[in-house]
């Protein structure tokens, strides 16, 4: 197994709100290794997005660990910060939202450059901007566009680019192909892998489709309300899903098959308030396999001999 790059324990991001204390990321432990692609899955709200921003440190930890290539971030000031941003990435969801319609792309690209000092004479920001266009399969020509002139797919390109401009080492993806088209889609993708190989980088994927995260990820970990419920292999954890959570979540992905029949509903009921989780495990009140010990104990995420760590009272 390659360098552990990333290791986050117990980490806690809780919000205050006029219903009461939103657990948005609850008690959450998992390590990204070196060279890999790890993938989050999970329901819309579950916490993947608030979770990686607190991992980047966007967002204060309200409790917990973070650890970067050995160093504890958890804690450090805005200033202390500075020189581990150049080393993490982050491509939004959005690029109509993420990319500053005032600034060109010229603009949008040369400022990480000057903020980190890394191109001291414009001929150099030039060069290097010139550099991860074409990495990007964009013209030199885009520099002087604004967004609103792009197409969605190039606004993503032009987002990506600046993520790698600073040269990261790890680069976290807030679902990066949601917004598209789905040929944009498969273009991006390859785009991605095509960069990851070509730099050696870390990937950090998050996403709510199944699929995609199936074919990019090389470890996934699932989530529900707040917390990670099972961590693994890609291949251990598809083949063969021990959570509840993760069973009935794969098995809601529709097959493009006229003739496979669903039996029933995967995933019953509603997912209960971040506000006020059930107490115990908070799966229990749409599982099938709930017992009293569910009501009453939180399962902690436990190594099964397959290598994979699951959360869940019926492997405990």
């Amino acid at each position: 197994m390659n360098k552990e790059l990333i290791k986050v324990e117990m980490l806690r991001k809780y919000y205050h709100s006029s219903k009461g204390l939103l657990k948005a990321v609850d008690s959450v432990s998992f390590k990204i290794y070196r060279g890999e692609t790890f993938g989050l899955v999970g329901e819309s709200g579950c916490g993947k997005s608030t979770l990686i921003r607190t991992v980047l440190r966007l967002l204060k930890p309200s409790d917990g660990k973070i650890v970067f290539d050995g160093i504890d971030i958890t804690h450090l000031h805005e200033k202390e910060l500075k020189s581990f941003r150049k080393r993490m990435g982050i491509v939004f969801q959005d690029p109509h939202s993420s990319l500053n319609p005032r600034m060109t792309v010229f603009d949008i690209l040369s400022r990480p450059l000057k903020i980190h000092k890394l191109a001291k004479k414009h001929d150099e920001l030039m060069l290097k901007i010139v550099e991860i266009l074409k990495l990007m399969g964009l013209q030199a020509e885009h520099m002087i566009r604004f967004p609103h002139e792009l197409s969605g797919g190039q606004k993503q390109r032009v987002a990506i680019a600046r993520a790698l401009m600073v040269e990261p080492e790890i680069l976290f993806l807030d679902e990066p192909t949601s917004a598209l088209d789905v040929s944009v889609q498969a273009k991006i993708l390859k785009l991605l892998d095509s960069v990851k190989k070509q730099k050696n980088l870390t990937y950090f994927y998050i996403s709510h489709d199944i699929n995609l995260i199936r074919v990019v990820s090389d470890r996934i970990a699932v989530m529900y309300l707040g917390k990670i419920v099972e961590i693994g292999d890609k291949e251990t954890i598809f083949h063969k899903p021990l959570h509840p959570y993760t069973n009935g979540l794969f098995k809601s992905v529709p097959v493009p098959d006229p003739d496979v029949k669903i039996d029933k509903v995967p995933l019953e009921g509603e997912v209960p308030s971040p506000v006020n989780p059930p107490e115990g495990c908070r799966f229990h009140p749409r599982c099938e396999f709930a017992k009293d010990i569910c009501i009453k104990e939180e399962p902690v995420l436990k190594e099964m001999e397959d290598g994979r760590m699951v959360a869940c009272h019926l492997y405990q």
